[in-house]
């Protein structure tokens, strides 16, 4: 073996060692398909290197003990767990962890820190992971500014918050929230959860042209249904006072001018020099009061801090003008701070300990730590980490807003877009956005993912919360000729079919129900499995089995009816497929929603070289009324169901007396495990046909696929092998009819 050979199986072993070692057997090579398989459900990067190895199987030995003859006799160091192989990374960034066993200590005293925080199964156990410092030792923190200040700062910082941890969610109230905000929730208020500390939720209101009461109000109403609670409520306008003070005190200290630079001339990387940077101090004073004061016009003058970014843009702007009235203040302010000046200044006020934000923020870090220092007040500590982008979709609120006033959307919280209101409405749980956040763990890396990810973790939550109902979207009215019984039959049906403990609800069977319309076919195609002349179907739950005795035509041709008779199931033979049904139903106005963009990058211009509102498809809404039990009734906004064979839905908040609104169909291509040439052609076949029976599936599959059926369970496909069906264990039968 060479020595990259040797060096990948060391690492195939140490996966195996720390992730599945219940596995006995020394013969490891006989796991690479359960490993695969295992970390891309969980959707771990690991799954590209056991790639790698199962395609290069037959370099390595059959088993461990080949290894030890070429290596000769194993010490108790290699016996030992294989350490996780390092990856370098810049400094201040979240994806440093310090190495327990080990801290390098840089010639500054700071700890260096050297790993990316992988996910976890929940946001608490991510927040534990995190190599944070400890509140009072921000010193300890890489690139952390000490001055002969700071430990008097950090003294009374620490007598004010008692050592808890303090962080905050600073959103600009201008817009709704959307999925890469969930993000920064979960870390912001995760953390300081974790840790036993405070959270404080503080709008950042400092542009008054594009703030609204009701994005205040969506804010906080998003972090609340995330499952956190704000410690205090604050504005960056309630410290405007206290902030133009401290301009005053940079002014004085000849450390910020008023410049007259347009804001034309100072965008860009290599803007030209501020001919007004060494103006006298005094009329910058002056200045800056008739800024004030309004005797200066919009755009003619800005307050410009003396520092040089790390990106080399130099003198970031702290103050502007604008004449609009703030939903706040009203009129008391013409000049209103900027972020690069506001947020430093309102975390130190606020005694944050973490100031947690996105990677863009990196370059401002400099400008941070300057600004506090410069005024000699507490500086808490900024970390970076990477921000949460989603494929085949946009974020930007410039760009939702013209989705919604070109007609292509109906609002911020249409189910097609990604903004956590529309996410809301479309029926995804809170809890499986959260897991969503833990899965990608916090790392500095820049990157998308798929909604594929995000709907395995919706899909996780919801088969375990989300009743099974019958729902016919496309009705076909059966008729039973010889009905058993004089009455309405009612059958207890399980609201989970594999949990029954966990409860259940009614359905009613009468001699007129209902099914789908692709149930039932006059003349089949080979390897049709559902109800024909010449074949007959099972009803679910319900314990008989269906057989045509008469279709019944309109004028034109078309099937209006189906005349059947029915026998019990233990005394018919076993049908090839059982498929869902109403009986005596309640209508509901059902919406089934599409992905809206054709590209996984809409505003690529590469990609889409017509801008993102040339990628927007035309048929991404479909509204059909259905049938449902009548089960369904009573049912509360955002209460979830999964139709059975069919996907989930969730109540609409637009829901009347008279219609029930349900969408948010799942599409069961959309998951997380590779897909096989088998599990292909059946994806095929349900794009096709979404009421594919039971035993279309098991024939394409086998009986030895376990896993795939398991999987495909879990996609919400209601499907059973044949060799499961059987009069003791099949789930459609139940034998509680009353």
């Amino acid at each position: 073996m060479t020595e990259n050979e040797k060096n990948a199986w060391n690492e195939f072993v140490w996966l195996v060692q720390n992730f599945l070692g219940n596995y006995k057997s020394s013969d490891y090579s006989q796991h690479v398909d359960q490993l695969m398989s295992h970390f891309q459900r969980l959707g771990c990067n690991m799954s590209i290197k056991l790639h790698f190895l199962h395609n290069h199987l037959d370099y390595f030995p059959a088993n461990l003990g080949d290894l030890s003859e070429e290596q000769g006799p194993k010490t108790e160091a290699d016996l030992a767990p294989l350490p996780k192989p390092e990856k370098k990374s810049k400094s201040g960034d979240v994806s440093k962890k310090p190495k327990k066993e080990d801290k390098q200590v840089s010639k500054s005293g700071k700890t260096e820190e050297t790993s990316d925080v992988g996910g976890a199964t929940s946001i608490a156990e991510l927040m534990r992971k995190l190599p944070f410092h400890t509140p009072g030792e921000n010193y300890k923190s890489d690139g952390y500014i000490v001055t002969p200040d700071t430990k008097r700062l950090l003294e009374e910082h620490l007598k004010i918050t008692s050592g808890k941890v303090r962080t905050r969610f600073p959103p600009e109230p201008n817009g709704i929230l959307h999925i890469g905000h969930a993000k920064a929730i979960n870390i912001n208020f995760g953390y300081a959860a974790a840790h036993d500390g405070i959270c404080f939720l503080r709008y950042d209101d400092t542009n008054p042209e594009k703030e609204e009461e009701k994005f205040f109000i969506g804010i906080k109403d998003m972090v609340e249904w995330l499952g956190y609670k704000p410690y205090k409520i604050t504005h960056s306008s309630d410290y405007f006072d206290q902030l133009y003070e401290w301009a005053v005190q940079l002014i004085k200290k000849d450390l910020a001018y008023v410049c007259h630079q347009k804001s034309e001339e100072i965008k860009g990387f290599n803007p030209p020099p501020s001919p007004w940077r060494n103006r006298p101090i005094e009329e910058s004073m002056q200045l800056f009061e008739d800024m004030k004061n309004g005797k200066i016009d919009e755009g003619d003058a800005t307050l410009r801090m003396k520092i040089t970014l790390e990106e080399g843009k130099q003198d970031p702007v702290a103050y502007r003008i604008k004449f609009k009235p703030h939903h706040r203040t009203g009129n008391k302010w013409c000049i209103y701070p900027t972020y690069d000046y506001t947020h430093c200044l309102c975390d130190s006020i606020e005694h944050i300990t973490h100031s947690l934000c996105t990677k863009e923020f990196q370059s401002r870090r400099s400008s941070y730590y300057w600004l506090c220092n410069a005024l000699g007040i507490y500086c808490p500590v900024q970390w970076e980490y990477g921000r949460l982008n989603v494929n085949y979709t946009v974020v930007s609120k410039r760009k939702i807003a013209k989705l919604i006033t070109e007609g292509i959307v109906n609002d911020w919280d249409d189910p097609r877009l990604y903004t956590l209101t529309a996410l809301r409405r479309r029926g995804v749980p809170s809890s499986a956005i959260n897991s969503f956040c833990a899965s990608l763990g916090v790392t500095g890396a820049l990157g998308a993912v798929d909604p594929t990810m995000l709907d395995a973790a919706v899909r996780d939550a919801l088969n375990v919360t989300a009743p099974r109902v019958m729902v016919v979207l496309e009705p076909l009215k059966i008729t039973i000729k010889n009905f058993p019984c004089e009455k309405p039959i009612t059958i207890n049906v399980p609201d989970f079919p594999n949990e029954p403990e966990k409860g259940s609800h009614k359905v009613v069977l009468n001699k007129v129900l209902y099914i789908e319309s692709t149930d039932f076919k006059e003349s089949p195609e080979k390897g049709y499995r559902r109800l024909t002349p010449t074949q007959s179907v099972g009803l679910r739950h319900a314990g008989y089995v269906l057989k045509v005795s008469k279709v019944v035509k309109d004028d034109f041709g078309g099937i209006i009816e189906v005349v059947c008779s029915v026998e019990a199931t233990e005394f018919a033979d076993k049908p090839k497929a059982f498929i869902h049904w109403v009986s005596e139903p309640t209508e509901v106005e059902v919406r089934l929603y599409e992905p809206l963009f054709k590209h996984k990058n809409p505003e690529d211009p590469n990609e889409v070289p017509g801008g993102f509102l040339s990628d927007c498809r035309t048929d991404t809404l479909r509204v059909v009324s259905g049938l449902a039990d009548a089960s369904i009734v009573g049912a509360k906004v955002y209460d979830k169901f999964q139709f059975e064979r069919i996907g989930f839905f969730s109540v609409d908040p637009d829901t009347t007396a008279n219609h029930t609104g349900n969408f948010a169909f799942k599409d069961v291509r959309q998951s997380g495990r590779p897909v096989t040439d088998k599990m292909d052609a059946i994806f095929k076949k349900v794009e096709q046909d979404r009421h594919i029976s039971s035993y279309d599936v098991a024939e394409e599959l086998g009986n030895d696929q376990k896993t795939d059926l398991m999987y495909l369970r879990k996609a919400g496909l209601d499907i059973w092998a044949p060799h499961e069906l059987s009069e003791k264990n099949d789930p459609c039968i139940q034998r509680n009819r009353t």
